[in-house]
């Protein structure tokens, strides 16, 4: 932040090279000035990282703070405009149009809120886009990476008339707004990080992405309407 200090977005267990590098970067965590989490399903570490950061302010949804109850959640959520807001002076965000955030299946993990870190052109997201980098081999046959929308898109979209064409807008204006990307962070996988050689720059493998879900769209909408 322009104060010096930082801002830690969700979290996870850390190897102890990880850990060195994490205390040496923030004073052993003494900078680190909020913890936002993120994504409703990812709650497995929200506990362990607040032991860890007893002072930092902590974010979240309703399913984090339904999680764990007892830890000093503060009262604005993670996928509200008014903590946007609060943190607009390093971030940007963006909520995803026509989908349930917090779905009643719990396999369904698609939606979160996206974080832009505009200075450094990364793009936070978890689950809802997806990176699975290939073998190095598979791209000298000019196979590229994987870059998807989570697999359960089909099952989070709102189940109302208008709901895909909401996600396909939604879509489109994070291709356009964030499409000066150099990198993503995603979950569970690689972050991707483009270089300016070969690699589809991010708001191509996006545009790839829409086009790939264009046919759960419009079943959606045959549907629904």
């Amino acid at each position: 932040r322009p104060d010096g200090r930082f801002v830690l977005l969700d979290a996870c267990n850390l190897s102890s090279k990880t850990a060195r590098d994490f205390d040496e970067l923030t004073d052993a965590g003494s900078a680190i000035d909020a913890v936002l989490h993120l994504h409703p399903f990812h709650t497995v570490s929200v506990a362990t990282m607040h032991d860890r950061l007893p002072g930092a302010r902590l974010y979240g949804t309703e399913r984090h703070i339904a999680k764990n109850p007892d830890l000093p959640w503060q009262s604005g959520r993670t996928n509200e405009a008014s903590v946007h807001e609060e943190f607009a002076d390093v971030l940007e965000f963006s909520v995803p149009d026509g989908v349930d955030f917090i779905s009643d299946n719990e396999n369904v993990h698609f939606s979160s809120v996206l974080a832009y870190h505009r200075a450094s052109g990364t793009i936070h997201a978890d689950d809802t886009i997806m990176y699975v980098e290939l073998p190095r081999v598979l791209g000298l046959l000019g196979i590229d990476d994987a870059f998807t929308f989570h697999p359960t898109l089909s099952q989070a979209l709102e189940q109302r008339a208008g709901a895909a064409d909401d996600f396909r807008r939604w879509a489109a204006a994070l291709a356009s707004d964030w499409g000066d990307a150099k990198s993503l962070c995603a979950a569970h996988t690689a972050a991707l990080v483009t270089t300016g050689g070969k690699e589809p720059a991010i708001s191509k493998r996006l545009a790839k992405a829409i086009d790939a879900v264009e046919q759960t769209l419009a079943r959606h909408e045959k549907r629904y309407g």
